[in-house]
């Protein structure tokens, strides 16, 4: 059972079994993955089905191969769909759905080379193993408890600088300022804090105080999220 099913002379029905078996294992950790990575259906797609793409290259590559040079070809493919890989995930993307990509292509390169069993193990295990570490909560990021993207428009005339230091100090335990951005064809600024709150249901209170300084504006408080390096 441990074996690799390919030892023997490969067959129609083998080949069709390792490429069924990783369609399958795919589905089952895409689907596990997804109880805890919160991503695109394109993503979780990708995912689910790249260990049948990869499974059938390993497959052909076996064949193609002489038995002596297998191990050492294998190696280099391998190389080539991890660089191939990165090239991919050319959008912005998590770690983590790197990560789980990156496994994806381990299950179809496990099955590819005929060990379907350990295929099998490895593509319920690890995404088991994903979401036991994902619901840690001392993983989470003490940094970003808390903390909001504050965004503020102002008229072109009005200098930003301290202008909303006195409300700042009033409402907020931390601010730093992340961006400045023009708008209204240049017309206006945009500027963009990172904030902590002393208490969070004086929200209200200190945009009230914010939209007399600039001018009733558009002011915004989001989610705030660090900036994403593109994969």
């Amino acid at each position: 059972m441990f074996d690799s099913i390919f030892s023997a002379q490969v067959t129609v029905g083998l080949v069709f079994a390792a490429i069924g078996a990783s369609a399958v294992f795919g589905i089952v950790y895409a689907f596990i993955i997804a109880l805890k990575l919160r991503s695109t259906k394109g993503f979780l797609i990708t995912a689910a089905l790249m260990p049948t793409v990869v499974t059938t290259a390993f497959i052909f590559l076996n064949i193609m191969l002489e038995k002596d040079s297998t191990l050492s070809m294998t190696s280099i493919a391998v190389i080539m769909v991890g660089m191939g890989l990165i090239r991919f995930r050319s959008a912005q993307g998590k770690a983590e759905e790197m990560l789980a990509l990156f496994a994806s292509v381990v299950i179809g390169a496990i099955n590819g080379l005929g060990y379907i069993f350990y295929g099998g193990i490895f593509a319920v295990a690890f995404p088991v193993v994903f979401v036991v570490i994902s619901s840690f909560g001392f993983l989470k990021s003490k940094k970003n408890q808390g903390e909001k993207l504050l965004k503020i428009t102002i008229p072109e005339s009005l200098e930003y600088s301290g202008a909303f230091d006195e409300v700042f100090g009033r409402y907020l335990r931390e601010v730093e300022q992340v961006g400045v951005k023009t708008t209204g064809m240049g017309s206006m600024f945009r500027l963009s804090y990172r904030i902590v709150m002393k208490d969070v249901s004086e929200e209200k209170e200190m945009i009230d105080e914010l939209r007399i300084k600039n001018g009733n504006l558009e002011i915004s408080v989001l989610p705030f999220v660090e900036e994403q390096k593109e994969l």
